[in-house]
């Protein structure tokens, strides 16, 4: 228990490092744009890890939930367990982030110290964080895009559209059956089950507000396809719009 305290405190140092280089080598840029790019590269790193240890290294989340954590698994989630201790200290510090969010994060990091206090169930601890950091590059991509001033573009939609359909299948779906595979086994702890389905009750909540992101931008897109065909639309004279 000792490797795995000091194991995640040298994450949290790291993130913590990251974080003050990228305020160095971005000093013209918010301390926002610095942490995101530590988020990004969090969410790509973990993403592959924890993909790695679920799909190849196994076990299988929905036949062994429950079963003794692996050497893999416990690194993913000490590495993941520093980051999230590293991100909520900044959330609070600077106030960016909604209850919501504060909730996903303090969920987060009791659900995985417990697993990593228990000795088991990081087979589908560690399948709930692949399903749920998959989308977080293309969530910072979007941020990042918008900051350029690139977001309202076909590149903007295309990462739009990704976002949205691993989100609802993989974290929406896949998460579903996580849950489910955690609920039914008798072996995992009636606590982290608990854990587990107020983190499921959490993304169905981003889920409401993805929704009502969709909706906001369809109806956006409508109405410029509707002045589009209707003629209404200002039309460019030598690169320049003109006033109707």
């Amino acid at each position: 228990m000792v490797s795995i305290a000091l194991e995640v405190t040298c994450s949290f140092v790291t993130w913590l490092f990251l974080y003050a280089c990228c305020c160095c080598w971005n000093r013209g840029r918010s301390y926002e744009w610095s942490c995101r790019l530590v988020t990004l590269l969090h969410g790509v790193i973990v993403t592959c890890l924890s993909g790695y240890a679920v799909l190849l290294d196994g076990p299988w989340p929905l036949t062994h939930a429950g079963s003794p954590n692996t050497a893999l698994q416990i690194h993913v989630l000490s590495l993941t367990l520093g980051y999230f201790i590293f991100d909520l200290g900044w959330c609070l510090y600077f106030q960016t982030e909604g209850d919501l969010m504060l909730l996903h994060h303090m969920l987060s990091i009791c659900g995985m110290i417990m697993v990593l206090g228990l000795g088991k169930s990081a087979t589908e601890v560690n399948a709930v964080v692949f399903v749920s950091e998959i989308t977080n590059p293309l969530l910072q991509t979007r941020w990042f895009l918008r900051e350029m001033g690139c977001y309202h573009t076909p590149l903007g939609d295309i990462v739009d559209f990704f976002f949205v359909s691993l989100f609802l299948v993989l974290r929406i779906g896949g998460g579903a059956l996580i849950m489910y595979a955690m609920v039914t086994s008798p072996d995992p702890s009636w606590l982290l089950k608990a854990g587990g389905l107020a983190m499921y009750l959490v993304s169905l909540g981003f889920m409401v507000e993805i929704c009502r992101f969709v909706r906001r931008k369809m109806t956006k897109k409508n109405i410029s396809w509707t002045r589009l065909r209707s003629g209404d639309a200002p039309v460019k004279t030598n690169g320049h719009l003109t006033a109707h």
